[in-house]
């Protein structure tokens, strides 16, 4: 192998290194973005049942009270 050919080698070597070392440390903030999302993923669900549950409980109430508010109250 001429030194210009191992040269090549070398400097390809690197260039392989240095991408490699970007694609890792992109991997890791990708991961750190992904857990974060996960995390605000759950949250959300869990404010959207918490929500839900409220809404059903108000429609609920809302059904009751217009039955109620056809009767006579108890002291006519």
């Amino acid at each position: 192998m001429s030194e210009e050919s191992m040269a090549a080698c070398v400097a390809r070597l690197e260039e392989l290194e240095i991408r490699l070392a970007f694609q890792e440390d992109m991997l890791s903030e990708l991961n750190t973005v992904l857990s974060r999302q996960d995390t605000e993923l759950l949250r959300l669900r869990e404010q959207v049942r918490t929500l839900s549950e409220k809404h059903l409980d108000l429609q609920y109430r809302v059904d009751q009270g217009s039955e109620a508010g056809d009767e006579r109250p108890p002291h006519y």
